[in-house]
């Protein structure tokens, strides 16, 4: 037999820290008072009412919910779920036990077994507990009689004598169950707590819980497999009688790993000691350092102090030298007195000498010396820096480097790094940002804890930059700051649309893939097929495609890709009015005589770029991007060639009726036009030839990812 007192820890609920009473089984297999189940639900239910905060759990004593579970529940009640506050009926239980929110279904507390073994355990070990203390009989006259026996039936203890007069031989009452003295009834059989009437007798593999024939018929098991309950009872026996023997036969084994763990609580026990002294030795040498510097900045001000007022002093003398019968003018008056030519000459002319260079100070006056301090002041702003930083640092944990081709700013910025080594080292990561601002002297930087290397950041401004740094921690040992890489935000809000399928779309000559997030050229035979048709000296026309949402108001951006083997393509944005226009224009945009350089008697080239054509676009291919000719583009035409960047990206702004085009990884503008945006304003594509643009997808975090937010 295993001793009762042993099995202590087992018995303790992890709520209120108690021995369990009437405990419930969690879905996830973890056991809870059913007093406290409610009161947690309570508590959870007050926190959607009091906004999350921590008076919701001071309600009651009895109950202890860990940090992590109240910031669970904080969590969820920002998330604007509304509970009704008058019983507890959310599906989401913060379990004690694993730190998980469970799902405790639609019946929520009403679909939880009562663990009848647990309880009969437990009253097993407060009996052993407190033997000294006898369960007294339910029957008898004052004063009662010490209990013999309890009877299951009757949930009622009983002395000898009174059992005999309930329970007469040859009554029904004669067959009851009964046990020693206990203070634990359980029924008999177990009820389905989905439907109140009927036993359990089968046992869903599934659920790993008990269930009726009504759950299994048309219930949440319908579909799931079960086992009768006395196959479910002997397997799970055997199993479990097969892991104690395996346990009560690996004792030596335990043994010595409990031995084993008892040296590295020692051992811990001095390496904390060690550290902290070593710790208490770096303070203290900073201590001396302080000190040091305090010592030699104190005597520096104190012999500037003691020099300055000397001069001072031999200033002050000075002037009081200048009043009468004092100091030089005394003795000058003095000299005056001399009678004797000769005599008063010698003296006379050095005294002269000095009185003029009295007089002279009268005239111009200035101190001897400063009274301000200013060149001692002592700035440390950056050692104050320096020592919040202040941790503890190891060689052996690699500074991260954030990865700005992996990184991207659209909706959402999106900030991966990685270590040089390649190896994970660190257990978490913290980053850090903040906008960019000229006008901010003291920066505020926003930490977020992330326990992968990628990290969705949300919520940032339009049209700003901003600084991203990283450091790793391992258990209390952090890296240095990795390099700061600053990472600028789209000039408007991101527009989201995918490419029409419907509207003129040309599915000979384009080709879209499932999603509608990208469309290609393809120059096949189709393309040969029609060529056979034109006229000489007209080569082929482009494939329109356009956006299946459009935007009637307000500043917007959006960001695509061109592929770098593309020939030719056209994007910009068309009005609702003009888009018949695009799509059944009989013109050829590359036959001579409608090629700008042409030579074609049309009237003015720039006339023509912004008149003839149905939509504001801008030309590119062959990696390159093409300024369009306009009064105020360069005449130069190489220099109206950029490169290609590698996503790019249009802004376009109804309420100034201007478009911009940008390079959107850097988010520079390389070309901004007015447009008439008096319609609903489409994205517009063109390809020619051999060409692929593929839409730019929002960054959107992973499940999971805001699990503290976030």
């Amino acid at each position: 037999k295993v001793a009762i007192k042993g099995i202590e820890r087992e018995l303790i609920c992890p709520a209120c820290k108690e021995l369990f009473t009437h405990p419930l089984i969690l879905p996830c297999q973890h056991n809870v008072c059913h007093k406290c189940v409610k009161e947690i639900l309570f508590a959870f239910e007050d926190s959607f009412a009091d906004g999350g905060s921590e008076s919701s759990n001071q309600s009651s004593p009895r109950i202890r919910i860990s940090a992590s579970s109240m910031d669970r529940i904080d969590r969820i009640s920002r998330s604007g779920i509304k509970r009704n506050s008058l019983t507890p009926r959310s599906t989401l239980f913060p379990c004690p036990g694993c730190q998980r929110d469970i799902d405790l279904g639609e019946r929520g507390i009403n679909g939880l077994f009562r663990n009848f073994t647990l309880e009969t355990i437990v009253e097993r070990y407060r009996q052993a507990a407190r033997a000294a203390i006898a369960i007294m009989c339910d029957f008898c006259k004052p004063p009662p009689q010490e209990s013999t026996k309890s009877c299951m039936d009757c949930s009622a203890s009983y002395c000898n004598e009174c059992f005999k007069i309930h329970h007469p031989w040859g009554t029904l009452k004669a067959q009851h169950e009964y046990v020693g003295p206990t203070t634990n009834f359980r029924p008999k059989i177990l009820m389905c707590p989905e439907h109140e009437m009927e036993r359990v007798n089968m046992y869903c593999e599934i659920c790993r819980r008990p269930v009726c024939h009504l759950c299994k018929l048309g219930g949440c098991h319908a579909n799931h497999r079960v086992t009768t309950m006395s196959t479910a009872y002997k397997t799970l026996k055997e199993k479990l009688s097969k892991d104690i023997e395996y346990l009560i036969s690996k004792e030596s084994q335990v043994k010595a790993h409990i031995t084993q763990l008892d040296l590295l609580l020692k051992e811990t026990e001095c390496n904390s000691e060690r550290a902290k002294q070593e710790a208490s030795q770096s303070f203290e040498k900073l201590y001396h350092v302080l000190e040091e510097k305090k010592s030699a900045a104190l005597r520096a001000i104190e012999t500037s102090k003691n020099i300055r007022l000397e001069k001072l002093q031999t200033q002050v003398e000075e002037y009081q030298g200048l009043l009468e019968n004092n100091g030089l003018v005394g003795y000058a008056q003095e000299v005056l007195k001399e009678t004797d030519p000769s005599c008063f000459v010698q003296t006379a002319k050095q005294l002269h000498v000095r009185i003029q260079k009295a007089t002279e100070s009268l005239k111009t006056f200035r101190p001897a010396a400063e009274t301000t301090f200013e060149d001692f002041v002592v700035d440390t702003a950056k050692q104050e820096d320096i020592l919040g930083d202040l941790s503890f640092h190891s060689n052996g944990l690699e500074i991260p480097e954030i990865n700005e081709e992996q990184s991207r700013m659209y909706n959402n910025a999106l900030i991966s790094w990685e270590c040089p080594g390649k190896t994970d080292s660190a257990d978490i990561y913290v980053l850090e940002y903040h906008k960019l601002n000229r006008d901010e002297e003291n920066v505020t930087w926003q930490k977020i804890e992330v326990c992968g290397q990628t990290r969705v950041v949300s919520d940032l401004d339009d049209d700003s930059s901003y600084a991203f740094r990283v450091r790793g921690y391992k258990g209390s040992i952090c890296s240095p700051w990795s390099r700061e890489v600053i990472l600028r935000t789209p000039p408007a809000s991101v527009f989201s649309f995918l490419f029409d399928d419907k509207c003129g779309y040309n599915n000979e000559h384009l080709q879209l893939n499932p999603r509608r997030t990208s469309v290609e050229s393809r120059a096949g035979f189709p393309l040969l097929l029609g060529s056979e048709r034109l006229q000489v000296g007209c080569y082929t026309t482009l494939d329109y495609i356009i956006g299946d949402t459009g935007i009637a108001k307000g500043k917007h951006f959006w960001a695509f890709r061109v592929e770098a083997y593309s020939y030719l393509v056209k994007v910009g944005v068309v009005p609702s009015n003009k888009i018949q226009k695009l799509f059944h224009s009989t013109h050829d945009v590359t036959s001579p005589r409608y090629e700008q350089d042409s030579g074609h008697d049309s009237g003015s080239e720039d006339a023509f770029f912004d008149s003839s054509q149905p939509c504001t676009l801008v030309t590119l291919g062959m990696k390159k991007f093409f300024i369009p000719t306009t009064p105020a583009a360069p005449k130069d035409p190489a220099s109206r060639i950029l490169p290609l960047p590698s996503c790019l990206g249009i802004c376009l702004d109804c309420d100034r009726g201007r478009v911009g085009f940008y390079d959107a990884g850097r988010m520079k503008c390389l070309y901004e036009c007015e447009v008439d945006c008096s319609g609903i304003m489409y994205p517009a594509f063109a390809l020619m030839g051999g060409a692929a643009v593929h839409l730019e997808e929002a960054v959107i975090a992973k499940y999971g990812e805001y699990n503290d937010d976030i």
